[in-house]
């Protein structure tokens, strides 16, 4: 890269030969010392020479540098940050970077992908003996030297001991770059420590092998979205470093390997084999499993969509979660109940369990039983505010259930009804609303349908769902469109006509941060279900990116893998149906037992699970329909389960709890109920949530116990 004119000759006495490249921070430089050795010299741009916070960043960044010493790091040379452009000196290092090498060259081969992925588990060992989080590993930043791969650019990094006294940590500011950061650098920046550089290892490995990052999106908002909350998209990756990829790609920091242990798995060879699309459950088969420290992350429910805060280059996401392996501040066990939502009507008869709660900042938020939202607090369980799904007097009786749509950033999506008459005709008025979780103030509210043949906007009845950019729902008199209510406002973005209501019955399903639509034909001669078709929608415009056509009546349960799982709607399950997002291509699988009708489906952890009223509980593979374990966890009824990286959990309606080994099925623990007399006919238990340690379990008439999982 020539030199322009502006380019000094020298700089700090070493004569500059050359540009390497330049960057957000500055011009590199290849340069020469007086005895002929030849450097990297990176010289910071002159309008952040007079920020007082980008000369500490740089201070810190030749600080970290001068501390790491290795074979596979670029050592520094010289440097002075106190020069009117700050500068420093490293060893130059001959050759491209991975990103470059990648785009000219396409992916790495196996074997070259085994040397990257120990060389930059050496680099990234020798960083956190010296103390150091790199925190911005990525393939700009990885020089692919004849003798192996080097980590430079220290920019961003920090001492693991600065804690929150750290001065660019103060600053709200989470820095990074958004495809190769861990979820930590968005939930919680202040927590980060070495599990982040391993996190950002495995989407480094994942872009040599593919070309892409493993949470590639076309915006950094979904991108940030997908690596917090999205399974990783691992098509492409050799089988070998497999297991090696998913367990860098652990959400919860200390499931993640150390370097060490990673070089150990690198040197042994023995991984176990890979269960596509599952990118908690890898463990050794012939070796013993990596340490695991600290305790269980405990992930969201499926279905629980994340809405996150995006300003120029600077990404600010609130943790929705405590940080990895601990519990919410001042957190104690606890049992409340919700008080009574009746504001300006009688008070409501309350019978059951609530239908959903979520977690946002310090709230749990749930909805059910006439209830639209109440708040817990989540250290103690005080019970904050309570809102009833309709505010006025109830002329219909309907027992309006509630839900709650979504809950990210301090809101909770949820919806009212307006149940009367008018002129002797049932008349139903729906708002789609989203309230502020700590006071339960209304933020916005969109009406969705007002009419006598209004829909219901409920995510339970697939007319309603949370998408990153607000709520997709059915919308007007009759509820014959669907329509994108914007997160921040309510305002309707989009809104289209839904398939013919008189042949089709159409439902909004999401899966994988994507809104689809899922309708079912019928057959208007003998009346059954002919086909189904599958739409994916794009959010920008609501119109339709793909449809897929099936055979039989399906539903989506879920996404694995960049695969949707669809299955049958009635009758026994003997067969899946898999349809690749990307490709379109549509496989059926064999399940190698079919399951009864009253089984309930769950797509957790790459894992198909059948949970039975009886307690019985199966997991199958969803590529191959095998059967992995069988199980009794001895909890009648159990609702929608719930799964860390270890441990599967589920409850009954009077709050009885088990937790199994996800791997094996085995029941390693049981906790009894607390029923309060009120759940004689409540149907299955309310779906759990799980925040870091602590478990939220819904249970009898409006109430919810919280329990350490480490206790049990």
């Amino acid at each position: 890269m020539a030199l322009r004119e502006t380019d000094p000759a020298e700089v700090g006495g070493y004569a500059i030969e050359d540009r390497l490249g330049a960057g957000g921070m500055g011009v590199v430089y290849l340069a020469r010392s007086a005895s002929g050795r030849r450097l990297a010299l990176k010289v910071v741009h002159a309008q952040y020479a007079d920020d007082d916070e980008f000369r500490t960043r740089f201070r810190r960044e030749v600080a970290a540098a001068r501390q790491v010493s290795g074979a596979f790091t670029a050592p520094v040379v010289d440097a002075d940050a106190d020069a009117a452009r700050p500068w420093m000196a490293t060893l130059y290092i001959p050759g491209e970077d991975l990103g470059t090498h990648v785009r000219r060259h396409g992916p790495l081969p196996a074997p070259k992908l085994r040397e990257l992925a120990a060389g930059l588990a050496e680099a990234l060992r020798d960083i956190h003996r010296a103390g150091m989080v790199h925190r911005d590993l990525k393939p700009a930043n990885v020089m692919l030297a004849e003798d192996g791969p080097r980590v430079i650019d220290f920019g961003i990094s920090r001492a693991t001991d600065s804690g929150a006294a750290d001065v660019l940590t103060q600053t709200g500011r989470v820095m990074g770059t958004p495809p190769f950061m861990s979820p930590e650098q968005f939930s919680s920046p202040q927590d980060v420590g070495p599990a982040a550089d391993v996190f950002s290892l495995g989407s480094v490995l994942v872009y040599a092998a593919t070309g892409k990052g493993p949470f590639d999106s076309p915006s950094p908002y979904e991108t940030a979205l997908r690596v917090v909350d999205g399974t990783p998209e691992l098509d492409g990756v050799p089988p070998e470093l497999l297991t090696v990829v998913r367990l860098c790609l652990e959400k919860r920091p200390a499931s993640r390997p150390t370097t060490g242990e990673l070089l150990a798995l690198l040197r042994d060879g023995r991984l176990p084999d890979p269960r596509p699309g599952d990118a908690t459950q890898a463990v050794p088969r012939d070796a013993p499993p990596p340490r695991r420290r600290g305790r269980l992350w405990l992930a969201p429910a499926a279905g629980a969509l994340a809405l996150a805060a995006l300003a120029a280059l600077t990404f600010t996401l609130t943790s929705e979660e405590a940080a990895p392996g601990n519990l919410p501040a001042g957190w104690q066990p606890w049992r409340s109940k919700s008080k009574d939502p009746g504001v300006d009507k009688e008070p409501t008869a309350p019978d059951g369990p609530f239908a959903r709660c979520a977690a946002t900042g310090a709230s749990l938020v749930c909805a059910g039983d006439d209830v639209m939202a109440t708040r817990f607090a989540l250290a103690d369980g005080r019970n904050t505010w309570a809102r009833p799904v309709d505010e006025t007097p109830d002329e219909l009786g309907l027992g309006d259930q509630g839900t709650i749509l979504a809950a990210r950033a301090g809101r909770v999506f949820v919806y009212g009804s307006d149940d009367r008459t008018v002129r002797d005709e049932n008349h139903y008025r729906y708002t789609v609303r989203a309230l502020d979780a700590d006071s339960g103030e209304v933020l916005w509210s969109t009406v969705t349908g007002d009419g006598p043949e209004a829909s219901e906007p409920n995510s339970e009845l697939g007319y309603a769902v949370a998408v990153p950019e607000g709520i997709v729902t059915v919308h007007g008199p009759k509820g014959q469109q669907y329509a994108l209510l914007g997160a921040d406002d309510g305002e309707v973005r989009w809104r289209h006509p839904l398939p013919d209501p008189d042949s089709r019955i159409c439902l909004l399903r999401g899966a994988g941060g994507q809104a689809y639509v899922v309708c079912q034909n019928w057959s208007l001669d003998d009346e059954h279900v002919s086909g189904t078709s599958v739409t994916q929608l794009d959010p920008a415009t609501g119109r339709p990116r793909w449809t897929v056509p099936l055979d039989g009546d399906l539903d989506i349960v879920g996404e694995t893998g960049g695969r949707l799982v669809l299955l049958p709607t009635t009758g026994a399950h003997r067969t899946l149906t898999l349809i690749d997002a990307d490709s379109h291509i549509v496989t059926a699988v064999r399940l190698s037992e079919a399951q009864p009708e009253t089984s309930t489906p769950t797509l957790l952890g790459g894992r198909l699970l059948y949970t039975r009223p009886s307690g019985s509980v199966r997991a199958f593979a969803p590529e191959d329909g095998r059967r992995l374990w069988e199980s009794n966890s001895t909890v009648e009824s159990p609702g929608v389960p719930v799964a860390s990286a270890t441990h599967l959990y589920l409850a009954s309606p009077s709050g009885r709890l088990a937790a199994l080994d996800l791997r094996t099925g085995r029941v390693t623990a049981t906790l009894q109920g607390r029923d309060d007399g009120g759940t004689a006919d409540a149907g299955a238990g309310a779906p759990l949530t799980l925040v870091g340690d602590a478990l939220y379990v819904p249970y009898g008439v409006r109430s919810v116990y919280s329990v350490d999982v480490r206790a049990l």
